[in-house]
């Protein structure tokens, strides 16, 4: 009788392990990487060679009015940006789930803001905001109302950065909604409109919780590239004006890139990535607890 081998008995272990080594190692080194340095003090303009100091740099750091306020700014940029984006998108998705004249072209221009890239994006939305000869100011006079300074004014920079990361972003929110309306058994709507439910009572009490676990699904991943949105901040204002605009990620870009703090950006990169890893589970959390 023929004995099986130590590959045969663990074919199904063995055959994927070195993908899944791979995958760990891209994971898992930069975050080690990353952490090791926040302790150290290598600066490039300095000179000197690198070398530990324990928990300064996170000192200094957290110390920092900077930083907290880039926290904030984080915060409401992917906060507000994200319910918009949840609620446009689930709203258009249950539209379009619905038969009408023109429905297939409707999906097609939803794609185009996605399929941008996203530093054009910035670009092209700088030039509707400038004030001079920005179309946005020009409709804004058309009907008679005040001029705005958009992205020129720090007053004004986080909002207009989000209705640009809402006009990109919703599409997909709308695709992945979709897609899980495609799949709800009939059974529940057919029995509700039996009972004599309304339509807006249908979509309250059935369409809503039986899709719900889509939207949150959409949210943890729309939440997730939010924390860490820079190409549109940086390609529009850098930042700017002042540190109005700058996030986490932007401000850890700084002080690699523009001051060479390797130990400092690095501390600003570990927050990111634990603001990003809290926001995350929460969010599963509350997608677990509604599919109970």
């Amino acid at each position: 009788m023929h004995k099986p081998s130590f590959i045969e008995k663990n074919i199904r272990i063995l055959f994927p392990l070195p993908a899944f080594l791979f995958i760990a190692l891209l994971m898992i080194f930069p975050i080690v990487y990353t952490l090791a340095l926040s302790f150290t003090s290598w600066n490039l303009t300095s000179g000197a060679p690198m070398r530990f100091i324990g928990l300064r740099n996170y000192g200094q750091i957290l110390l920092e009015p900077r930083f907290v306020d880039a926290i904030v700014r984080t915060l409401t940029f992917t906060i507000c940006a994200v319910v918009i984006e949840a609620v446009l998108g689930t709203a258009i998705a249950i539209i379009l789930n619905r038969a009408f004249i023109g429905k297939s072209l409707a999906k097609l221009l939803l794609l185009l803001p996605l399929v941008s890239t996203p530093v054009a994006v910035g670009i092209i939305f700088n030039l509707f905001y400038d004030p001079t000869i920005g179309l946005a100011n020009f409709a804004l006079s058309s009907l008679g109302l005040p001029q705005g300074l958009w992205v020129s004014s720090a007053a004004t920079v986080i909002p207009s950065l989000i209705i640009v990361d809402v006009w990109q972003w919703t599409p997909m929110i709308t695709l992945i909604v979709l897609a899980g309306l495609a799949g709800l058994s009939e059974e529940p709507f057919e029995a509700a409109r039996v009972d004599g439910a309304t339509q807006w009572q249908v979509l309250r009490y059935v369409t809503i919780p039986m899709v719900m676990p889509v939207i949150l699904t959409a949210v943890i991943l729309r939440l997730i590239d939010a924390l860490k949105t820079f190409d549109i901040i940086f390609a529009m204002t850098g930042g700017g004006p002042g540190y109005a605009s700058e996030t986490l990620n932007i401000m850890g870009f700084k002080y690699s890139f523009e001051y060479f703090r390797m130990g400092q950006a690095s501390v600003i990169l570990i927050a990111l990535f634990f603001l990003v890893l809290l926001c995350s589970m929460g969010i599963m959390k509350l997608r677990s607890s509604s599919e109970n």
